[in-house]
């Protein structure tokens, strides 16, 4: 534990990348010279690639333990938590000093330890609580409870762990990638022979650990959002580039290799039993290939419909219906059909296609598309495969056009590959024409709402009041019984200057609170933009968007004159549905 915590101090501190670099290869040289500490550096690897510690405590234990342990009563306990933000540096301050000298590795901790407590009754995991951090100095019990609460943040990200092994283990950053594929799956319990692989040298047949069904790092876009004037200048002309609709599903690669066949979400999860539809599609794909795509959900099919139709795709919301359920039923997979829109073939044949052109790519890709359809055909069956589209103009102002269709149709606007590009490796910055895909999306959907709810943030912001619930009105100015109706949170888009003002306002306008939250006079409009809209039972405004943001502290706007229920509706029925 004491390497972790020491890593996790350092880290956290860091205000550089180049610093917190330095920490994670110092930390993971030392684990490699030293098999005793494989085991808890594979643990340390999997917290910082965004793997999730699992809460194996709850909430009012460790409130307990903060009680008892501090000897203040609950309600003083309570407004530290409320001024902290952060329930495992609130326990780590207000406990008394550690007189222990644990040395119990992060490894035997996570699998002997936390990982067990979720069986055992309340009042055992108190005591073994109260035993643990009795034996602990403080930067280790600071650690312990980022662990036990699941609130594990490093400020690190998953490409900068790639880059520190890549150092230590001395191969390039394309192969550590590789080898990390899969290694943060929720719930997994990395082993030494885990980091082992991880910081081995290059292994001639290395390649061949792609038979076991994984896939290959995602290549992502950079978001285009620059002037369309631009565009030709810093493009070229339309014709170099690979132009299709951007679909508003799930990232996914479906993997056939041998029998097996294996789906695979860009978050590095194995989701193949949550889609078992597409069990007929893999396996009448042949062996050695690897598609690309995005996982959609289509209106159920009528006798009518064209097998490879794209037309009536189901919004996003839809799709969040399968998302999670351990259990598909017959039900759920006749009314919420999934299908795979591919548009790239990583591996055919069993060979590697990333290195080729993105024209050669898609060009077997339309080959091998068209003849699993035509295959399924003559046998009389419907395959859940589509064929990404390609869109043609041959100007960026007649693409802008076209991009400009894209709502109605439940797209999200265009994506731009390089004809002459190969598949790359994670997000590649800059305008390398040959490197970069680029997503041109829509200008979001927005409205004007009334700030109404207030909650501390959590990090640098947890000082702060700064996730925020939005209303509108239920009806236009002079309706009776006129009210205003919650719809959104959002807590992304002011500066820190904007956030300092917006805190003061709410402490001064606070009308009530409960519990972290903080009900304020509505005296604030706010322009809230997002990507999708959706009708929803669960919300009492009926509709449900999709990642709201802040665009605009619209001071100039009296609260009377934000929008009503029916722009939302609106937004719906003009068909703006993510």
């Amino acid at each position: 534990m004491r390497a972790f915590a020491d890593l996790y101090r350092r880290l956290d501190q860091a205000t550089s990348t180049r610093a917190k670099q330095a920490a994670m290869v110092e930390a993971f040289a030392a684990a490699k010279a030293d098999p005793a500490q494989w085991a808890s550096a594979a643990w340390t690897v999997y917290f910082l690639a965004g793997g999730k510690p699992r809460q194996t405590v709850p909430t009012r234990l460790l409130r307990r333990l903060a009680v008892e342990g501090s000897g203040l009563p609950e309600w003083l306990v309570d407004e530290c938590y409320a001024n902290v933000g952060d329930l495992a540096e609130t326990l780590a301050l207000l406990l008394p000093e550690g007189e222990g000298d644990d040395k119990t590795s992060l490894d035997v901790w996570m699998r002997e330890r936390l990982l067990p407590l979720p069986k055992l009754d309340e009042e055992e995991r108190a005591r073994r609580l109260a035993l643990w951090v009795a034996a602990l100095p403080g930067p280790e019990r600071f650690a312990l409870f980022k662990l036990i609460t699941g609130e594990l943040r490093v400020g690190v990200s998953r490409l900068q762990v790639v880059k520190s092994l890549a150092e230590v283990a001395g191969v390039d950053e394309s192969r550590m990638a590789q080898r990390m594929i899969g290694y943060a799956q929720a719930r997994r319990i990395p082993t030494a022979d885990d980091f082992a692989a991880l910081v081995a040298d290059v292994d001639a047949d290395e390649g061949a650990a792609l038979d076991a069904g994984r896939p290959y790092p995602f290549y992502l876009a950079q978001s285009w959002q620059r002037p369309l004037e631009t565009m030709a200048e810093t493009l070229g002309p339309p014709r170099d580039w690979v132009v299709e609709w951007k679909f508003d599903g799930i990232r996914a690669q479906l993997i056939r290799r041998g029998d097996t066949w294996r789906l695979w979400s860009r978050g590095e999860e194995l989701i193949s039993d949550a889609y078992p539809d597409l069990e007929p599609l893999a396996r009448a794909l042949p062996p050695g290939v690897a598609l690309d795509g995005e996982l959609v959900v289509l209106v159920p099919p009528s006798a009518e419909t064209r097998p490879d139709s794209l037309v009536g795709l189901q919004p996003f919301a839809s799709l969040q219906q399968r998302l999670g359920r351990k259990a598909i039923s017959d039900r759920t997979l006749r009314d919420l059909p999934v299908a795979l829109v591919a548009y790239d073939l990583l591996e055919h044949d069993g060979r590697d296609l990333r290195g080729e052109r993105q024209s050669e790519r898609r060009e077997k890709l339309e080959r091998l598309v068209a003849a699993t359809l035509a295959a399924a055909a003559r046998r009389g069956e419907r395959l859940p495969l589509r064929l990404s589209p390609e869109v043609a103009a041959d100007t960026w102002q007649g693409l802008a056009a076209i991009r400009d269709q894209a709502r109605p149709l439940g797209r999200e606007g265009l994506m731009l590959k390089a004809r002459a590009g190969a598949y790359g490796v994670g997000r590649r910055k800059g305008d390398d024409r040959t490197d970069v895909w680029w997503k041109w999306k829509l200008d979001p959907m927005s409205v004007d709402a009334v700030l109404i709810y207030a909650e501390r943030g959590h990090g640098r912001r947890s000082g702060v009041y700064s996730d925020y619930t939005f209303a509108v009105w239920s009806a236009d100015e002079g309706a009776p019984d006129r009210q205003l109706v919650p719809f959104a949170k959002a807590y992304s888009g002011l500066t820190d200057a904007e956030m300092r003002d917006m805190d003061a306002i709410i402490r001064r306008t606070t009308v009530e609170t409960f519990g972290p939250v903080r009900s304020v006079q509505p005296t604030q409009v706010f322009e809230l933009g997002f990507e999708g809209i959706a009708p929803s039972k669960r919300h009492k405004s009926g509709v449900a968007v999709r990642f709201p943001r802040m665009l605009r502290w619209r001071r100039d706007k009296p609260v009377a004159e934000a929008d009503t229920l029916a722009s939302l509706r609106a937004l719906l029925s003009a068909g703006a549905h993510g």
